[in-house]
């Protein structure tokens, strides 16, 4: 906050403040959620790899080709990278673990998979570069605005994720809190236009909001193993839509001395906020109802397969 002035009022000196060309307030929140999160999804790949053995699992069954990785770490060592190229367990101990399946969240009725999915990784790296965002744009946000709105916008997102790459995934499995950090940053830009007034250096932050947003998509055009495109956008989506219903800031009016400092809403976050609630109810209304018909998504959208993958010359995406 930014200093106006200070009066005397009755005896008593009062300090009033101004949101004028300042960047968002400073921290009024203890730090916790965040925090918890990125220690729940490290103790979960702990416990999945511990689960995993692969010195023990390859040993029993014979027929399995090459070797594990890093096998000083006993039964934590990785499976072969022709199987597991991020470092992490096999496509059986994470489908045993939760992981998303369409068959088995539509024709087995194991509705669970659209949450236990987001808390699963599928190797080291895949773990480090979702922690490492969650930690960043998690902190600032919940900062700002609290556990609360954090916490149902991180959870919301990985579940709009979930939804969204069951009805175009429908051949092997998919993991990751890569959706509910999409949501996140989702949430991050949509704060960043509801707020516009009150921010300095705007353009420069929408730019490296886009670009890392940008780059993360880009990456998910490859063929990583258990990572698809279509679990970011659908947390992105997710997060951005409430991010207007839930991270509106209050803007202070400009008073002359004396007079009572008032705040408020302006209009157009009322508006957006609606829009967005309206858009988001509708939304995950139509998905599911899609989903749990069997509808493949990829039937209404005959281009959208290319966004989780596309071939190049250094490697080839299945139509699959």
């Amino acid at each position: 906050m930014a200093e106006v002035d200070i009066e005397s009022r009755g005896g008593r000196r009062v300090k009033r403040t101004s949101c004028d060309n300042k960047n968002p307030s400073d921290s009024q929140w203890t730090l916790w959620l965040v925090p918890l999160f990125v220690a729940s999804n490290i103790v979960v790949f702990v416990v999945v790899m511990y689960v995993n053995n692969c010195p023990e699992h390859r040993h029993r069954r014979t027929r399995l080709s090459g070797e594990c990785v890093a096998t000083f770490l006993g039964r934590f060592s990785f499976e072969p990278l022709s199987e597991n190229n991020l470092f992490g367990p096999s496509s059986s101990t994470l489908d045993k673990s939760g992981a998303l399946e369409w068959v088995k969240v539509v024709i087995n009725h194991q509705v669970w998979r659209l949450i236990t999915c987001m808390w699963l990784h599928a190797g080291v790296f895949h773990l480090l570069v979702n922690m490492l965002g969650l930690l960043l744009i998690g902190i600032y946000l919940e900062k700002q605005f609290g556990f609360v709105p954090v916490g149902i916008i991180y959870l919301l997102s990985g579940f709009g994720a979930s939804v969204l790459s069951s009805l175009f995934i429908r051949n092997g499995i998919s993991v990751g809190a890569s959706g509910a950090v999409f949501g996140l940053l989702g949430a991050m830009l949509s704060e960043l236009i509801t707020n516009w007034t009150i921010y300095r250096k705007k353009l420069v932050t929408s730019f490296i909001l886009l670009a890392f947003i940008g780059i993360n998509l880009a990456m998910g055009l490859s063929p990583a193993k258990h990572v698809d495109n279509f679990a970011h956008i659908g947390g992105l989506v997710t997060g951005f839509l409430l991010g207007f219903v839930l991270l509106s800031r209050l803007e202070h009016q400009n008073l002359p001395a004396g007079a009572r400092l008032k705040s408020k809403y302006k209009p157009y976050q009322y508006a957006l906020g609606l829009v967005s609630l309206v858009l988001l109810l509708v939304g995950f209304a139509v998905a599911l109802v899609m989903l749990f018909r069997g509808e493949n998504g990829n039937d209404h959208c005959r281009w959208c397969r290319h966004l989780t993958c596309v071939t190049t010359t250094r490697w080839y995406c299945s139509e699959s």
